[in-house]
């Protein structure tokens, strides 16, 4: 049987449909974007960290595989959306005929993700963390009405560019960002932000890299 890929995982009629109403449950809730659009990015970002620095193909593949499935249990709940994600995907990757050895990999990715008790438990759970807490992005916010923002769309509607730059011969991860300073301030960014920081200095520390932010050019980690 062929490997089971991350097109195979996109096609799958019950993925697109606990993405489509996990994303809706969340929009109710008044949380950013949590659509296709951003379990696509942190899926190929996740792929790009662990091929950059080296890794498998294979295991580069089940980064992006749990990179665009990680979110799924915000269909149940937001609450601890990481455990009910990782039970969900283990039956969808099961049925598809992926090895357990495999979905172990990614639910243990998936169930340690959140930042309230995540931690690098592996490889793909390192690219998940750092790929899934460097999507910040005013496209993610779904207010319209400026005057009415929280701290956390002012901080995510400020970030007009974000990238993730990986650089295997320094082994340092670092995250870039160009922020609206009429908007937030990296204080404001911190202020909501910090316990992803750790978590992403600590993925990035699992992978034997150093991580770092910088924003407007300067470098402030």
């Amino acid at each position: 049987m062929a490997p089971v890929t991350l097109e195979d995982v996109k096609r799958d009629p019950e993925v697109d449909a606990l993405i489509v109403k996990g994303n809706e449950h969340l929009g109710a809730m008044g949380f950013t974007e949590h659509s296709h659009r951003h379990l696509n990015l942190v899926a190929k970002i996740s792929y790009n960290v662990l091929e950059h620095l080296g890794y498998d193909r294979r295991l580069a593949e089940l980064a992006a595989i749990a990179g665009y499935l990680h979110d799924i249990g915000n269909v149940i709940s937001r609450q601890d959306h990481g455990q009910t994600g990782a039970l969900l995907a283990y039956r969808i990757l099961t049925r598809l005929g992926m090895p357990t050895a495999e979905v172990a990999t990614i639910v243990g990715a998936i169930g340690n993700h959140e930042e309230e008790y995540g931690q690098a438990v592996n490889t793909v759970g390192a690219a998940l963390i750092l790929a899934d807490k460097s999507d910040v992005h005013r496209s993610r916010v779904r207010n319209n009405d400026i005057s009415t923002f929280d701290i956390h769309d002012r901080v995510n509607y400020a970030v007009q560019h974000s990238f993730l730059r990986v650089d295997a011969s320094r082994r340092t991860i670092t995250l870039e960002l160009t922020i609206d300073l009429s908007i937030s301030t990296p204080m404001e960014y911190f202020e909501i932000f910090l316990t992803r920081m750790i978590m992403c200095r600590r993925a990035a520390a699992f992978l034997d890299c150093h991580f770092g932010l910088v924003v407007n050019e300067a470098r402030l980690l």
